[in-house]
C-alpha cells in the first residue's frame, strides 16, 4: 500500500515542495515544529532509512543537507537541526528544523498549524536561496 509521501511523489497529494531531483524530494511539513521545517524525502518507496543502499543513502543526505542550507538563510537560525525517526509514516524521511532553542525539535509539543497561504510563502522563501 503506498504511503501518503508516495501519493506526494505521484501528484495525487499536493505539497510546498521545496526542492527536487531525479531520485529525491523535499517539502514542507503541514503542521511543523517550526515554521521552515522541511521533509526530505527518496521518491524509491522504502519503509526503513537504514535498509536504503548505500548510494542512495548517502545522496539523501547529501540533497538534506543543500535544502538545509536554503533553509538557514530563510528562516534564520542558529542550527537546523536534522531528525530521522520514521515511526509515523511508512516512508524514510529525514525532518530539517529551524533551531533557535533545544525545545524546537521537541516532538512531543504542539506542532504549527500554518495556512496554505503562510506553507506557500514559507516554500517560496526557501527556493529563493537554493
Amino acid at each position: 500500500m503506498p504511503s501518503i509521501f508516495s501519493k506526494i511523489i505521484d501528484g495525487e497529494i499536493p505539497a510546498h515542495v521545496v526542492a527536487e531531483t531525479t531520485e529525491f524530494l523535499a517539502f514542507l511539513d503541514i503542521n511543523p515544529l517550526t515554521m521552515g521545517h522541511v521533509l526530505v524525502i527518496p521518491k524509491q518507496e522504502i519503509d526503513y532509512i537504514f535498509d536504503m543502499d548505500e548510494e542512495s543513502y548517502f545522496g539523501l543526505t547529501l540533497f538534506a543537507k543543500i535544502v538545509a542550507a536554503g533553509i538557514r538563510k530563510a528562516f534564520p537560525c542558529i542550527k537546523v537541526g536534522m531528525a530521522v525517526i520514521g515511526l509515523e509514516v511508512p516512508h524514510a524521511h529525514i525532518h530539517l528544523i529551524p533551531l533557535n532553542t533545544m525545545d524546537d525539535i521537541n516532538f512531543s509539543r504542539p506542532k504549527l498549524h500554518p495556512t496554505d497561504e503562510e506553507l506557500a510563502e514559507a516554500a517560496l522563501k526557501i527556493k529563493a536561496q537554493l
